[in-house]
This record gives C-alpha cells, structure tokens and sequence, in this order.
C-alpha cells in the first residue's frame, strides 16, 4: 500500500525506491557513541536505524497532486547507472520504483512537473532512463525544476572532474529542453515554492507544498537525512560541503517548522509527520504517511 497524506485539497504520496543501511560513525563522523547507543531505542521503532545499528536511509520520491499538476519531488536513484562509489546503488537494476510507482496510480507520464532539491545522485537518477543506449528523460510530458546556481556549480565541478550524475541524469534532460534553470526561491502558483536551504550543497534548497500562504508540507532533501539530527540539529553529515552552514541552516529550518500544523517530508526519513521541541533540540514525530 502506497503511504499517502491528503491535506485538504493535496495529496502527497511517498514512492519508495529502496532502503539501504549505513554505519552511523562513517556517516555522521562527529557522532559520540554513548549518544547514538542513548537514543538507539526511539530510532529503532521509527525504523531510522535497524537491528544491527544501520542508520536506514530511506530513497524515495514524493508525489503531489495539486487541483492541476502531478509534481514528482526527488526522483532517488535509478536503473543502469554506474556509482562505483556506491555499492547499494551501482547498475542497479531493480522494478520496485516503477511498480510503487504504478501502485499509486501514476504513469511516468502523468507527470507535469519534477523538482530536484540538489543534484546528488541520489536526488536525480530517474530523472532518464536508458532506452536503446542512450539516456532520455523517464518523465516525457514533465518540465524538470532545478536550481540555476546549483546546476552551474556542479557544472564548473564536471569541468574539472566529470560528475556521472550530471552526465547520465541531468544533461541529457537539459538536452532533451525539458530542463527550467530557475532562482533559488521559485514559485509554481500557489502550491509550489522553493525554499533557500544552503550548506549541504551552495543551492540545495527545500520544496514547500502550499495552499496559498499556508505551507502544508515541506519537503526536506538533504538538509537533513535521520530523525537523530532534529535531536541534535549541529551533527553534520561527512558529505555536507558547508558544515558551519549546514548545522545553521537545519537549526533555523526545524524551528521555522516546529509545533505547527506542516508535514515535515524528510527525503531520507521512514514516514511523514510532524516536529515538535525536545530540550535545546527537536523531536520528529513521524507515522502519519
């Protein structure tokens, strides 16, 4: 059953791709172990962290049906594509997106619009799919979303060392003039708006689900990726590129979005749900979806 949330006139769908594990002190290198074995027990049962200490990172996409579009949020990893680096995901080969996919009642081409909240790999793989060879966008009737500066910086970067991300999922899209290189606070009318969240990433930005001026949900990418870090917002991830503004950025996103009524939609979290204060930090009530 696909998890879904419907938010007056909005429904948002989590379409899962898969769920590695990780070693949490690899990931989170300034992560003391009596912290981490203190609050093992309330990750475990969120299903954040697994029976042999994995912290469990969930790849998934968001779907939002809005009164006119269909808008695809993240669009995880994808088939055939080698990450060498990356032994849970290279030349991956797997049906489980495309049924999930189908089992929430979406076509590839029903979909208006995808956003990417950064170009990591693991935010922009179905962006193509290979087709007799070649690589060509999965979505054919959809604009593709992405952040300007954040397209030109991991271009200059594939200048000086070529990025197979950029290679296989998001220039054969700019190719193919299905690409819109928007501001870093883009509006789609009411319901879509960007939202600045720097420091993972120079331009990675959050993706706010709107009726209006109410922000109904808001989708996260990797400004944060385990419940643990609304705990304690200042853990940094080994991969954020700006570590001092990375930890300010989550700070001040978790309080912009604690006890209120919007759906905190972690990319990388096992459910939606709500954030709510828990000493100096933030508690992730999750389980709605």
């Amino acid at each position: 059953m696909t998890p879904r949330l419907t938010l007056g006139r909005l429904e948002i769908s989590r379409i899962v791709e898969q769920a590695p594990g990780f070693d949490p002190y690899a990931y989170f290198p300034d992560l003391p172990k009596d912290v981490f074995e203190a609050n093992r027990g309330w990750l475990e049962k969120m299903r954040a962290v697994d029976a042999r200490g994995n912290i469990i990172l969930t790849i998934q996409s968001f779907i939002v049906k809005t009164p006119h579009h269909t808008i695809l949020i993240e669009s995880c990893v994808g088939n055939h594509k080698s990450r060498k680096r990356w032994p849970f995901c290279d030349m991956l080969k797997s049906n489980a997106y495309m049924n999930n996919l189908a089992r929430a009642g979406i076509g590839v081409e029903d979909i208006d619009f995808v956003f990417c909240t950064h170009l990591h790999m693991d935010h922009v793989g179905w962006n193509t799919r290979l087709v007799n060879g070649r690589w060509v966008p999965t979505f054919p009737n959809a604009r593709y979303i992405f952040s300007k500066g954040e397209f030109d910086h991991w271009s200059a970067e594939h200048e000086k060392s070529p990025d197979v991300a950029m290679e296989d999922s998001v220039f054969p899209v700019v190719e193919a003039g299905q690409s819109e290189l928007v501001e870093d606070d883009f509006e789609l009318g009411d319901h879509i708006r960007l939202q600045p969240t720097p420091g993972h990433t120079p331009h990675h930005v959050a993706v706010q689900i709107r009726e209006k001026e109410d922000i109904r949900a808001v989708v996260t990418g990797d400004l944060i990726h385990s419940p643990i870090q609304t705990r304690y917002p200042e853990l940094c991830l080994k991969g954020d590129m700006d570590k001092p503004v990375a930890a300010r950025t989550r700070r001040a996103f978790l309080e912009q979005y604690c006890e209120c009524s919007t759906i905190f939609c972690g990319s990388h979290f096992p459910s939606m749900g709500k954030i709510s204060r828990w000493n100096d930090g933030y508690r992730f009530e999750g389980g709605q979806a």
